[in-house]
């Protein structure tokens, strides 16, 4: 059905659309532009055109929306949190994922179910069909097929903060400029990209794709004279399944029962009994023979730019960890796909190498490759530059979303698409920018870090960077986000909206009537012993949207909840709190990272309203700092406060 909606789609939009360019389209100004069309960029649109925003998208090939660029793969923990966040916020990765699932698993599930992450193995195809198919039936939004040459920059707003206000774009081919109030740039790894492969270098940022636009980089550095970095990524190679002997590797299978990314959902498309294994190998001593004989002829490896710590290439792996033994996953790329994804060997080698350190695995004795592995060098934008909105600071009306700011991963970039798009969208209709906080969910975090911080490599998600993440849970995303979307945003969907209030008001309901009944935590679980927070058990999983169960994980979390709630409280009313201009921060002796440490050191701030403001200040930092002071009597005008 999806397959023939999309076909009716194509003929009568799709190509009506492609065939345009800038000179031919019907107008020539718009609310918002948003330049590119992967993870960041289709959450910006769609984002913004429900916002109620005349939306125009732009990107190279209209084909290639919703391609997954590198991993067939979605969520994982903290990456699963985003994306159940993004679909409380109406995004649109939560449902295509449950659309093109072939294994679902929930990660760490031998933990409790605040740092649980949901995942799920892609069909290529799938995915790509249903993003499709979802922009290109949305209202208020137009795709056109073209490269983006520059900014079109024009004097601010006296009355606004900046020294630039962007009025538009122009494409390539020197059509006629494209106005607009607002411009979401999510160029992904286009941004003055280069591929390599072994000692080979060429200019772009996909295999296969044309090169990105020098005029955009230009127009960045020096005409808005911005602050750019260089990082780096890389892909593995395609191997061809028939070519692998998985008797040689251990079978993982998925859950049996599937659990979706959607609160919409109450199943996915996929089956139980059609989901695929993934199966797990590991590399030899022969695999690091491979990589140090070939060093001298992988020109990636030995460059400056920073890649991702968190998913390294193989020679990476190799160097910095000698002689261990590294996993290495094989993964479906879809349910009629003929090729396995090497999670783990992510290479530049030359090819004919990669097929020499492939073989050196027992599994891959055998293996053939399809498309060989490249890295990729890119600019970014340095996200310290970007207001929590997501706009740059000096530049009234340009919004910046996923790998421009440094991050890595289709979760970091969807959820920053969405929020840049709905900022976007809300300055073009002349509403004031909206803000989330790194205490109501993970995007918050996210942004948070990444405009307080700054990245110096690849940033990726954590649940470990979330200091509230027992309230910033999975389960919850929809009672966190889907009310404030509809009723202060306007991204979210009457639809939606309805069913969460009638979730919320259930759940309300469902916990006066358990007022009464005081319990300890244990004895919740006595009560509620039929259902596990932790236990591997898939019962536990098909019910994740069932009352009871929801009203479990509520009372077992509550107390940790509401400790949070008092703390967040007591800082903000602690705010005038002077602290000791002799402190020693760097030995002081409590919970605090090294970073915060050094950051308090450098600064010194007079009092603990101000080391809130610190950029990298976290509030569990704050909260140590805090009771330190309080028990100590350190202060500076103890008198004025009772020590507990």
């Amino acid at each position: 059905m999806l397959a023939q909606k999309l076909h009716l789609l194509r003929h009568n939009v799709l190509s009506f659309v492609s065939s345009r360019t800038g000179s031919d389209l019907t107008r020539r100004q718009y609310d918002v532009i948003v330049v590119g069309g992967g993870h960041a960029g289709t959450e910006a649109a769609a984002a913004a055109a429900r916002l109620g925003a005349e939306t125009l998208l732009i990107t190279q090939k209209i084909m290639t929306i919703g391609a997954l660029s590198c991993n067939p793969s979605l969520g994982g923990v903290g990456k699963g949190q985003l994306v159940r966040e993004v679909d409380a916020l109406d995004g649109l990765c939560g449902r295509a994922g449950d659309s093109a699932g072939v294994h679902f698993s929930i990660l760490n599930r031998s933990k409790g179910p605040a740092v649980w992450g949901p995942r799920a193995q892609l069909d290529r195809e799938r995915y790509r069909q249903f993003i499709q198919s979802e922009l290109l039936s949305t209202p208020r939004l137009t795709v056109l097929e073209g490269s983006v040459d520059e900014l079109l920059v024009s004097q601010p707003n006296p009355e606004e903060p900046g020294h630039h206000r962007v009025t538009g774009i122009r494409l390539v081919d020197g059509s006629h400029p494209i106005l607009s109030s607002s411009v979401v740039l999510t160029t992904g790894t286009f941004l003055s990209g280069s591929l390599f492969m072994g000692q080979t270098t060429s200019p772009g940022g996909r295999m296969g794709d044309a090169q990105s636009c020098a005029g955009l980089s230009y127009t960045l550095k020096e005409t808005l004279g911005l602050r750019v970095g260089r990082l780096r990524t890389g892909t593995p190679p395609r191997i061809v399944k028939e070519s692998v002997d998985l008797s040689l590797a251990q079978l993982q299978a998925p859950d049996k029962q599937p659990t979706p990314f959607s609160f919409l959902n109450t199943h996915t498309r996929c089956k139980p009994e059609e989901q695929l294994p993934c199966y797990l190998t590991h590399t030899t001593p022969g695999v690091e023979r491979v990589v140090r004989e070939s060093v001298h002829l992988n020109c990636h490896i030995q460059q400056d730019a920073k890649g991702p710590r968190y998913c390294p290439s193989i020679e990476s792996r190799v160097l910095r960890f000698p002689g261990r033994r590294h996993q290495v996953w094989l993964e479906p790329e879809g349910l009629t796909s003929d090729l396995l994804y090497p999670q783990g060997l992510s290479m530049t080698m030359p090819p004919e190498l990669q097929l020499r350190l492939l073989r050196e695995i027992p599994a891959l004795h055998r293996a053939e490759i399809r498309t060989p592995g490249y890295g990729v060098q890119y600019d970014f934008v340095c996200p310290t530059q970007l207001t929590p909105s997501l706009q740059v600071k000096s530049t009234q009306g340009l919004f910046l979303a996923g790998q421009i700011n440094g991050t890595t991963g289709y979760e970091e970039a969807a959820a920053q698409g969405l929020w840049a798009g709905v900022n976007a969208g809300r300055t073009a209709l002349s509403l004031p920018p909206m803000a989330l906080s790194r205490t109501q969910s993970y995007i918050g975090v996210l942004i948070d870090d990444l405009v307080g911080r700054g990245v110096t490599e690849p940033y990726r998600m954590f649940t470990s960077r979330a200091e509230f993440r027992t309230y910033l849970r999975p389960d919850n995303a929809d009672l966190r986000l889907t009310p404030r979307g509809f009723e202060e945003v306007g991204c979210v969907t009457l639809r939606r909206y309805k069913k969460a209030v009638s979730v919320r008001d259930g759940l309300q309901e469902a916990l006066m009537a358990l007022q009464s009944v005081a319990l300890s935590s244990t004895r919740w679980r006595e009560k509620l012993g039929n259902i596990s927070l932790s236990e591997n058990k898939s019962t536990t999983l098909n019910r994740k949207q069932c009352w009871t169960f929801r009203i479990e994980i509520y009372t077992v979390y509550r107390p940790h909840c509401e400790k949070q709630s008092r703390e967040m409280e007591r800082i903000r009313s602690e705010e005038s709190l002077s602290l000791p201009s002799d402190m020693d921060y760097l030995s002081l002796p409590v919970s605090l990272s090294q970073e915060v440490r050094e950051i308090l050191d450098r600064v010194r701030p007079n009092t603990l309203g101000a080391a809130t403001r610190l950029p990298g200040m976290t509030p569990a930092g704050i909260i140590h700092l805090l009771n330190y002071v309080l028990r100590t009597g350190r202060s500076e005008d103890t008198h004025e406060f009772k020590l507990n």
